[in-house]
């Protein structure tokens, strides 16, 4: 029985966790990089409230909710397709020491890109039991219009 002939070379790379984890690391910092590069800028934006979307036949309906804020810190904007709606929520003044805090205060922004042409001139907004209602109807060339068939 014949023994296997030994390599003279090292054909066995050799690992070495050190380039390894600086090869990781620099993916990780390009990921971070492409992926939130704007984040600081996001943050300056403070938060986003929660909202509902509905659509119906001649229009769309936002609802936003903005417990605490008051009308005349809500800006609406109007961009083509485009909702933008920002404020701010301000904080609350406490005489005791805050043991948890779970609500968002701050500035707030909250934005949606409607898919068909909206009529801009005849947006709606009101403010009710902090919910803001924004009612953005439909241009009359892009509503729907049901066809029967015959």
């Amino acid at each position: 029985m014949a023994l296997p002939a030994r390599s003279t070379r090292n054909d066995v790379a050799r690992w070495e966790p050190a380039r390894e984890f600086d090869r990781l690391t620099q993916q990780l910092s390009r990921l971070f990089d492409d992926q939130w590069a704007d984040l600081p800028a996001k943050l300056a934006d403070g938060f986003t409230p929660l909202a509902d979307v509905e659509e119906t036949d001649d229009a769309y309906v936002l609802e936003v909710e903005l417990p605490g804020v008051k009308k005349q810190d809500i800006s609406i904007d109007v961009e083509g397709h485009r909702i933008v709606i920002t404020g701010e929520r301000p904080e609350q003044k406490r005489s005791g020491w805050l043991r948890r805090q779970s609500r968002s205060w701050g500035r707030f922004r909250y934005e949606i890109v409607l898919g068909d042409d909206i009529d801009e001139d005849t947006v709606d907004a009101s403010l009710h039991d902090g919910v803001l209602r924004v009612t953005v109807p439909k241009s009359k060339n892009d509503q729907r219009r049901r066809v029967e068939v015959k």
